[in-house]
């Protein structure tokens, strides 16, 4: 069996060896030819899986994405040709839960504004926005939460409409698929008119897909003197984004709120248990077979922990600011894309265990750090 692997794809030789031989290919550049011959498919959200690109693809049979979104992918092509494909919906969902939180932590501190009593609205409430609001709910925060696809399911009683949200909230983030079209449609759905029509002083965070949000309308607003705080970790065009926003942008990341060590590990497990299910065979492997010792991995709080206390920890960890000094200082330079190739090692909170006490270790257990008496 040959296997053919996006090379930011980790621990695949691992996971998927026993299967057969293992091949390493560039995401954004894969071409038909190279699909001759390869049975499984291992991808991210870079490669965009079509009728092109698998014009030679003679042998096929699994196509894999490590990945929560599925846009890039033509699923009826691959049910018409009778391929197996799945996904890893929820692999990154703590990883960009933590990079949301540490954003917030990071504008807290900086505008010297307390996170207590702020109101953040939630767009879109899947694996991901349902993982923060319950992070969040520990921070005495007023939280509005907008998914009309699952309101319309009766998966979510307190839905609040977009227009409503936007109005109420201090902080929107987003964490919507990229719908292009019909009653759902995502695409835009930040245009000028919403984007003008935000109040001061009002944060957006976006970790869920650039073309969310229209990047030259929100350049408009920005250049005409909006008072917004921005978190982009995706935009338009990747990896030829708009790079006249950066200097309007507060934290600007390249395409990783998901790239913890885990979450990336978690969507290469979730192939692989696919794939042995397929098979018949039993997966045996796991996450804790591969992932190297933090540098970090424990920590002692007293009953005078306080909200500022759990930033810094919470920075200790994960701290967003990194991530936009390197992309600010490296983007003409190095590029997106080998910026995103090369993106340093990051760990979740979970990796750092927690003793003490007082009432701030429960918030700190809830927002994914590991607690021990």
């Amino acid at each position: 069996m040959k296997i053919l692997a996006d090379q930011n794809m980790p621990l695949v030789e691992q996971y998927f060896s026993d299967f057969g031989e293992v091949e390493r290919f560039d995401g954004r550049n894969l071409k038909p030819d190279q699909l001759i011959g390869v049975d499984v498919l291992l991808i991210r959200s870079v490669t965009n899986v079509t009728s092109e690109l698998l014009a030679k693809a003679n042998k096929l049979s699994f196509v894999g994405t490590a990945t929560i979104g599925i846009d890039h992918i033509d699923t009826q092509l691959l049910k018409e040709k009778n391929i197996t494909f799945t996904s890893a919906p929820g692999c990154n969902a703590i990883a960009v839960a933590e990079y949301v939180i540490s954003s917030l932590f990071a504008l807290s501190q900086e505008n010297a504004r307390p996170l207590n009593g702020q109101t953040i609205g939630i767009v879109g409430v899947g694996n991901i926005g349902s993982c923060l609001a319950q992070k969040l709910k520990v921070l005495n925060v007023k939280l509005l939460l907008c998914d009309p696809l699952r309101h319309e399911q009766g998966l979510l009683d307190e839905h609040v409409e977009l227009d409503e949200l936007l109005a109420q909230s201090d902080i929107v983030t987003f964490h919507v698929p990229l719908i292009k079209s019909g009653a759902h449609r995502t695409l835009h759905m930040m245009d000028k008119v919403r984007l003008s029509a935000l109040k001061p002083g009002t944060t957006i965070i976006n970790a869920s897909r650039g073309d969310v949000i229209d990047n030259c309308a929100l350049l408009d607003v920005m250049q005409a003197g909006a008072n917004l705080d921005l978190v982009l970790d995706v935009w338009e065009n990747e990896p030829n984004i708009l790079t006249d926003l950066l200097e309007h942008v507060r934290y600007a990341s390249v395409h990783i709120a998901g790239h913890t060590l885990e979450g990336k590990a978690r969507g290469t497990q979730m192939l692989y248990q696919k794939l042995c299910e397929l098979k018949g065979v039993e997966a045996m492997k796991s996450l804790g077979d591969f992932l190297p010792v933090p540098a970090i991995t424990q920590a002692t709080v007293s009953s005078s922990f306080t909200e500022l206390d759990i930033a810094r920890l919470v920075h200790t960890i994960y701290d967003v600011r990194r991530d936009d000094g390197i992309l600010l200082r490296h983007i003409e330079s190095h590029g997106f894309d080998s910026l995103r190739k090369n993106y340093p090692v990051r760990r979740e909170f979970s990796t750092l265990t927690v003793k003490g006490d007082g009432p701030q270790l429960a918030v700190l257990g809830q927002l994914g750090f590991t607690l021990t008496n």
